[in-house]
């Protein structure tokens, strides 16, 4: 399996302004990024263990960045696949090294995709897949729901769809969370408040069943909706 897509080839190709947003905060950062951000991106490794994928099983992260989310989930679930699409071309070269050095290029792809709207069939030839994993990516996408919805429409019935980001920290120090907040917004990022409201609806369109936390003392919001086996009726 190649790890290639035609997508990615170059930002002439996508030349729109997420992309080159993206690749203007990036194409440093990306050098440092798996470094830095493990002290404070908290709870994606849970997400990761909370897959369980059944073995054949289809997963897509929706804004994969360097790869290290597929990597880690490639490593603990041998008997799955694993796909990424990114929004940063630079980001994704720093994936495509990261799978290549750890030798799974076989097990894992990424592509060059707009989490907004994006065409797995065409990017990868897989209509939809059996988990879908968003990690610390919907804080930083203004049409964030839009995101939520389309990873909602790529889902197998009985799919799963899994989030992890910021929280609105409420439970922490007044003077930390107002500080947090104010470091945060200086890269663009934003918690989402009203994730839960978004994610209740959703599940209550589709009958799917929906488990949020709010874990370490609301800095972070974890989420797994798990759509219905068979589509609902009329």
């Amino acid at each position: 399996m190649s790890l290639y897509s035609p997508e990615l080839d170059a930002d002439a190709a996508w030349p729109d302004e997420a992309t080159s947003r993206m690749n203007r905060m990036y194409r440093r950062q990306r050098h440092i990024y798996d470094g830095t951000r493990r002290y404070y991106l908290l709870g994606r490794d849970r997400l990761i263990s909370g897959l369980q994928p059944a073995p054949g099983a289809n997963v897509l992260e929706i804004g994969c960045g360097t790869g290290r989310n597929l990597v880690l989930a490639a490593g603990l679930y041998p008997q799955s696949r694993f796909f990424g699409i990114d929004v940063s071309t630079e980001m994704l070269t720093s994936a495509i090294s990261a799978i290549s050095r750890r030798g799974m290029t076989g097990r894992i792809r990424v592509a060059h995709g707009d989490g907004t709207g994006f065409d797995t069939q065409l990017l990868f030839n897989l209509p939809a897949f059996d988990h879908v994993m968003i990690s610390y990516s919907l804080s930083m996408i203004p049409d964030w729901r839009r995101v939520l919805q389309a990873a909602a429409n790529r889902l197998t019935p009985g799919g799963r769809l899994h989030v992890v980001d910021f929280g609105n920290q409420e439970r922490l120090p007044g003077i930390a969370r107002a500080l947090l907040l104010r470091w945060l917004a200086m890269f663009d990022v934003t918690p989402r408040d009203d994730l839960l409201a978004v994610l209740s609806a959703m599940a209550e369109s589709s009958d799917a069943e929906l488990r949020f936390e709010r874990p370490f003392r609301g800095y972070a919001q974890y989420a797994v909706l798990t759509l219905p086996a068979e589509p609902s009726g009329p």
